[in-house]
């Protein structure tokens, strides 16, 4: 998720030394309080391309915001447990959810993904766009919740590889980090006791905030635990 450019800072000048948990979770409620909703409602593409037809079993969706993707893995059969810093966007998942009559199969935690995480194992974890420009250990949240799938269990990490179309070119001079399906699977570790299954980039067409049609590049890791 990329939060309002008027936020952005220079990732490359940040370290573990300047995380700031109250700040990440203020960020985002604050964030989350500014409409009814900020995202469209939908289950992420290829979330939806590399699940559907799966046999379900317990599933971790890692920052789940307002619980698209949480509601279609219930949907799907899937014991979901959505997490997120933000107490907003956990509080409108949990009533999505409910509407959407999962209620029963969907939990959700709030977690500040940096210091804590569910106890596993999890047959699938998903990961849809964890970035942030306010600064979080990004890579050593994604290997710490990687120890979390269980022998034959899926990591699914979608994510951007570049700005998306609409971001004006006046905010693309901040460095934020946008990995490669490559650079996922180094940093991940997933080379050792993981079967790639896809790593690969995707061009998606999407609707910019403003309505226009807009286009960005995904980057999509698919990995299945050796076991």
């Amino acid at each position: 998720m990329l939060p309002t450019t008027e936020s952005l800072v220079d990732h490359d000048e940040m370290s573990d030394d300047d995380y700031d948990s109250t700040a990440l979770a203020d960020h985002w409620n604050q964030r989350y309080s500014e409409s009814d909703r900020i995202w469209s409602g939908r289950p992420n593409v290829s979330l939806v391309a590399e699940i559907t037809g799966i046999a379900p079993g317990r599933a971790l969706d890692l920052g789940c915001g307002e619980g698209a993707d949480a509601i279609c893995l219930g949907q799907q059969g899937w014991q979901v447990t959505g997490v997120d810093v933000s107490a907003v966007a956990l509080e409108r998942a949990q009533r999505h959810a409910a509407d959407s009559g999962v209620a029963d199969r969907v939990s959700f935690e709030r977690h500040d993904l940096a210091l804590s995480l569910p106890a596993g194992p999890f047959d699938l974890v998903s990961a849809q766009f964890l970035h942030s420009v306010a600064w979080i250990p990004r890579e050593d949240i994604l290997r710490r919740a990687a120890a979390l799938v269980a022998p034959g269990g899926l990591l699914l990490v979608v994510g951007h590889v570049g700005w998306p179309s609409w971001v004006a070119e006046q905010h693309r001079e901040h460095h934020v980090d946008f990995p490669t399906p490559e650079s996922e699977i180094q940093t991940i570790g997933l080379n050792d006791g993981w079967d790639v299954l896809v790593a690969e980039q995707r061009a998606v067409d999407i609707t910019a905030p403003d309505g226009s049609p807009a286009n960005r590049t995904d980057g999509v890791v698919l990995a299945r635990r050796v076991g």
